[in-house]
């Protein structure tokens, strides 16, 4: 059990102790509706969760697997097949099983499509869990056969009790400007925000951690910046806009992002090129060979 990280410890497993996601799990949310109607009915909705990590798409599944008292089963689309995943749910032995399926948009179109019969049967209840925007990387009609629920980036004050559980359960404490600044690193990943606190305890293993602990520990900031996925997109044309208009701080700053996340300078420099060609172009044509000699 030792080897277990602490946000696996600290995982909730009921909705009142669930942190964040209110439009979801709040007295009127989403999610608690289904599951008290489902307890009538019988009948609960494939969902498929999209947002970003560490904000408890993977949790919400199991607690609603748990709800349900269904038979459960989590799948990684990483490092599982969907022949694996057929084999498994073509059991006699299985009713209506919940199945959650881990960064689903690694499925190809193929493999998503080998799982509507049995979303459309009804014969599994599928959570299928994505960082990505799941109307570019989910299948349509799979799309239409589930509902979308968009999970939002924790907010400094849900991060704050998270954090003070991990404390707790470390029995250490941290001063409230540490706390904070292991808040702003995480960038609203409840993950990162743990698996930091516990190694800089496991550097320390003081009752008390100091800045300089947590900046040991984390080593580089949590950046959202994903490799071809939104974020990497946003990112960029954030950069672009910024140098339309003309705001030196902003450009600098989207700039800066893409580096520390380990962004190709090239793709940055032939970025520039195209910017000094297309948007300024005649306007200015030492642009251009400025972009160029970068």
């Amino acid at each position: 059990m030792e080897n277990i990280p602490l946000p696996e410890k600290l995982r909730p497993k009921t909705l009142n102790s669930f942190v964040g996601q209110k439009h979801l799990v709040g007295k009127n949310g989403v999610v608690r509706k289904l599951l008290i109607n489902q307890s009538t009915n019988h009948s609960f909705p494939s969902l498929i969760f999209w947002g970003p990590p560490g904000s408890g798409k993977t949790t919400l599944a199991r607690i609603i697997a748990k709800v349900m008292k269904r038979p459960y089963f989590e799948f990684s689309a990483v490092d599982t097949s969907i022949k694996e995943i057929s084999k498994i749910l073509k059991s006699d032995q299985l009713i209506s099983p919940v199945v959650v399926i881990d960064e689903i948009h690694r499925f190809n179109k193929a493999q998503q499509a080998k799982l509507l019969p049995y979303v459309e049967r009804g014969d599994i209840t599928l959570i299928g869990a994505t960082t990505e925007n799941p109307s570019f990387e989910v299948i349509s009609p799979l799309m239409s056969r589930s509902r979308v629920l968009v999970l939002e980036q924790l907010t400094s004050k849900e991060l704050a009790t998270i954090i003070k559980r991990g404390e707790k359960y470390l029995k250490v404490k941290l001063s409230k400007d540490t706390r904070n600044f292991l808040i702003e690193a995480s960038n609203g990943d409840a993950r990162v925000a743990l698996l930091v606190l516990e190694i800089a305890f496991q550097l320390t293993r003081s009752s008390t951690l100091s800045l300089s602990d947590i900046e040991q520990a984390l080593q580089r900031r949590q950046l959202g910046f994903d490799k071809k996925g939104e974020e990497y997109y946003n990112v960029i044309s954030a950069y672009i806009k910024s140098l339309r208009a003309s705001n030196v701080d902003a450009a600098l700053y989207y700039l800066a992002r893409m580096v520390e996340a380990g962004q190709d300078p090239l793709y940055i420099a032939r970025r520039m090129v195209v910017f000094a060609s297309e948007d300024i172009g005649m306007a200015n044509p030492n642009a251009l060979l400025m972009a160029n000699e970068v």
